[in-house]
């Protein structure tokens, strides 16, 4: 069943979107060489107990993960680009970080990821990352009443192949709003034109996610971690939405971020 929100409901998610956008704001700043990605994962795991907030991945335990998930954010470096579970690992020059974060908030939930670069960018790194965040945006456009959920899957594929970069269909987004995962799977390709009719109240993650050189994954023996099955580099870019009558609200837009002037790509750079 599609759950459609009221107004006033949109606008609690919008309370939890802008603190998942807070934080996901500090991860990018905090990120930098000789980082313990374990370092990153207790940061944030104060900022959710200091809000009030709880964890959506705390205990999730689908039916493609291995056991409960017992961290509070996936942190996903280089080839690895979903489910990332932090590690011991320190950040080196380069290193590409995808940080995604859900949380509730008095019971309604928002869900937002982003890609970084730690370091030193490669030009590479820069593009895969801006090709996400540009088929975010386009697919964000589309979601309005009237089009359909294809329409917003075939954005986001058109994209990545204007971009020359293959696509996985097996992962991506998804309904959200009392719980981090409802109806609804938004692959990141599709066909223009099928699918449901998009409404007002509907509720939306969208996230798309690229690997540089495959469209197969593999997972990590920790039976969480998803790579792309090449080893070539990975970037992932969502954001929670809501259809209004008008335009589309994103819920979780971090305050740095602003599409038309680039800021979002830029901030892939903070650290560099």
């Amino acid at each position: 069943m599609i759950d459609l929100k009221t107004p006033a409901e949109i606008e609690r998610m919008h309370v939890t979107g802008r603190f998942v956008a807070e934080v996901l704001t500090e991860v990018g700043r905090l990120a930098d060489v000789g980082v313990n990605l374990l370092d990153l994962e207790h940061h944030v795991r104060g900022m959710i107990k200091r809000r009030g907030a709880e964890s959506c991945y705390w205990d999730y335990a689908p039916s493609f993960g291995r056991g409960p998930f017992r961290n509070v954010i996936c942190l996903s470096v280089n080839d690895a680009v979903l489910h990332g579970l932090p590690h011991d690992y320190i950040l080196r020059d380069g290193d590409v970080l995808s940080a995604d974060l859900a949380v509730t908030i008095d019971g309604w939930a928002a869900d937002s990821a982003r890609t970084i670069i730690v370091g030193t960018p490669a030009e590479e790194d820069l593009r895969l990352i801006r090709a996400t965040e540009d088929a975010l945006e386009a697919a964000i456009q589309v979601a309005r009443p009237g089009n359909r959920l294809g329409d917003i899957s075939a954005t986001i594929g058109a994209v990545a192949a204007d971009y020359g970069y293959p696509v996985n269909t097996e992962f991506g987004g998804h309904g959200i709003g009392r719980t981090m995962h409802e109806e609804l799977h938004v692959p990141n390709k599709g066909r223009a034109g099928r699918g449901m009719k998009l409404q007002p109240g509907l509720t939306l993650a969208l996230e798309p996610w690229l690997a540089r050189t495959t469209d197969r994954i593999v997972y990590d023996p920790d039976g969480w971690t998803i790579r792309s099955a090449d080893g070539s580099r990975t970037a992932h870019s969502e954001h929670t939405i809501a259809i209004t009558e008008d335009a589309p609200l994103v819920l979780t837009r971090r305050e740095a971020e602003n599409p038309a002037t680039r800021t979002g790509t830029a901030q892939a750079t903070e650290n560099a």
